[in-house]
């Protein structure tokens, strides 16, 4: 199948390119860093910006499905990149005939979702670590969502927990809408959003995804997503 990703020079948007061309898929991998991510067989690369129309279009053509890997850190300053990425990505396959959207989601957006009965995570580390810091992050990813829904494509959402990184895919766990989970692996969301591509069940659906073996601690997590990140930003 020939698929593009968006942010595939991202942490899960490389993870996806790998598995794609590991499963045979013709892919172009769109990026706003061309140099940083080299083409081979089956696969090309765009230098786009997501948030250029007129680029995301050029990308889009000739596809048969769309993948979104977009993302961006916690910020306290107001985020765009899901909202008018997609709305771009959306536009380019209407008038290219492009049907099928498989995205990268966020669970914190959906109003069940709870991702431990500790007091002690749902009263601090949750809102300091997670609701706080991800608020405008968040908040765009609802304005993505509600871009999707509006329109006539055959899209899937998966929203992720807790993302980090894994050597492989595990025995992941999948639900629609509301799923009870901390973590993600990156390598089980990719094989996840993959996995849509050859499965209609979830069309027009969000489905959470949550890993359940080798997850790292809380601490662990806070050190490697949080504080590491920071401290190289």
């Amino acid at each position: 199948m020939r698929i593009v990703v968006f942010g595939a020079n991202g942490p899960t948007g490389r993870e996806l390119v790998g598995q794609a061309l590991a499963a045979g898929h013709q892919v172009t991998a769109v990026t706003r860093h061309p140099e940083q991510v080299a083409p081979g067989e089956r696969l090309a690369v765009a230098g786009a910006d997501a948030a250029d129309a007129g680029a995301v279009s050029e990308a889009v053509a000739g596809s048969d499905a769309v993948l979104s890997a977009l993302g961006v850190p916690y910020t306290r300053k107001p985020v765009t990149v899901y909202s008018t990425g997609t709305a771009n990505i959306i536009a380019a396959m209407k008038d290219h005939g492009v049907r099928r959207l498989i995205v990268t989601g966020s669970a914190a957006v959906d109003p069940g979702y709870r991702a431990s009965d500790s007091v002690l995570f749902r009263q601090v580390m949750e809102p300091l670590f997670m609701r706080l810091p991800g608020k405008t992050v968040y908040a765009d990813n609802r304005r993505m969502e509600a871009l999707i829904r509006a329109s006539s494509l055959e899209w899937t959402i998966i929203r992720a927990c807790w993302l980090f990184n894994a050597r492989q895919v595990s025995d992941y766990q999948i639900c629609e809408n509301t799923i009870r989970g901390m973590f993600t692996a990156r390598a089980d969301l990719a094989a996840c959003l993959l996995a849509q591509l050859a499965d209609d069940r979830y069309v027009r659906t969000a489905v959470g995804v949550v890993t359940t073996a080798g997850t790292p601690s809380i601490v662990q997590q806070i050190w490697r997503e949080d504080i590491k990140k920071e401290k190289k930003s």
